[in-house]
């Protein structure tokens, strides 16, 4: 069977845009620039001119259900930030736009149209010397209904155990090696964990940062499908990417589903620290 992809180059013009471009079209109409980092104090120590902050723990989900942003809010924030349905959106953020790729995942869930990583994320801004400001820009709301739910793009835990079990879908595991193994329960600093270490049974191993060059931005299409590929995962069958809560796998999710143009991939957000919780669900470790 052939791998499921569309052309990789046009995928890229769709959703990526280099920091010289965004530089030249801060003051664009119809553009609204957005930071989303690991760091939430990252942004009051300067962004790029005009850009609003989100922060991913507390905006980008909902603390109580332990769920994505509902629908409403999602709506309340996107309104606040100036944001309608046609406004394009360029999002970014530290550590190789980890958390960016995450507000990605989940503004395309709820049907957004235009939006955009601005490759190399805040570190190649940062890198390059280019202009940040301290000032929270004057926005103006705007009315925003977001659409149905896509849930063709989120996996559940049901949808895990079947790809598990059955090998209906091929499971990537983008964690660290450490964590992958169950040597750590969760990256140091950070406190989601779990009851127990290892892996979902049959997951591959494919950490997230690989997927990106020394100065922040992601590999060429080439180099990313040898990847992925040296692990068995080449588009011919569904995919589930899974971290620890979601957030690292949504950008492997962005690799696969949008550089790669992979079609069938989903991001499963409940990850290790659902299904390293549950009573009786299976793990391995080495």
């Amino acid at each position: 069977m052939a791998p499921q992809t569309s052309t990789a180059s046009q995928q890229q013009q769709g959703v990526l845009v280099s920091t010289d471009w965004v530089a030249s079209h801060l003051t664009d109409a119809g553009l609204r620039i957005v930071e989303v980092d690991v760091d939430t104090t990252a942004y009051n120590e300067g962004h790029l001119p005009g850009a609003v902050g989100w922060a991913w723990d507390t905006q980008l989900c909902d603390t109580l259900r332990r769920d994505i942003i509902p629908q409403e809010k999602l709506e309340q924030l996107l309104g606040r930030s100036g944001i309608d349905p046609n406004t394009t959106v360029i999002l970014y953020g530290d550590n190789n736009n980890w958390f960016a790729a995450w507000a990605f995942w989940q503004l395309k869930v709820y049907g957004h149209k235009s939006v955009q990583l601005m490759n190399g994320g805040r570190k190649k801004w940062l890198a390059e010397g280019r202009e940040l400001s301290m000032d929270l820009p004057k926005v103006s709301p705007k009315a925003y209904a977001a659409k149905a739910p896509d849930l063709s793009i989120r996996a559940f835990l049901p949808d895990v155990m079947k790809a598990s079990s059955e090998r209906s879908a091929q499971l990537v595991d983008v964690r660290s090696p450490q964590e992958f193994s169950g040597e750590i329960l969760a990256p140091p600093g950070l406190p989601e964990t779990c009851q127990r270490g290892g892996h979902i049974p049959g997951a591959k191993n494919i950490p997230w940062g690989k997927a990106c060059n020394d100065d922040g931005t992601f590999k060429s299409p080439d180099e990313l499908r040898a990847l992925y590929g040296a692990q068995g995962i080449t588009g011919e069958r569904p995919v589930i990417a899974y971290c620890r809560i979601g957030e690292r796998s949504s950008h492997t999710w962005f690799v696969l589903k949008h550089l790669l143009g992979y079609q069938a991939v989903k991001n499963y957000d409940g990850s290790w620290t659902e299904w390293g919780n549950l009573v009786a669900a299976p793990i391995e470790k080495p």
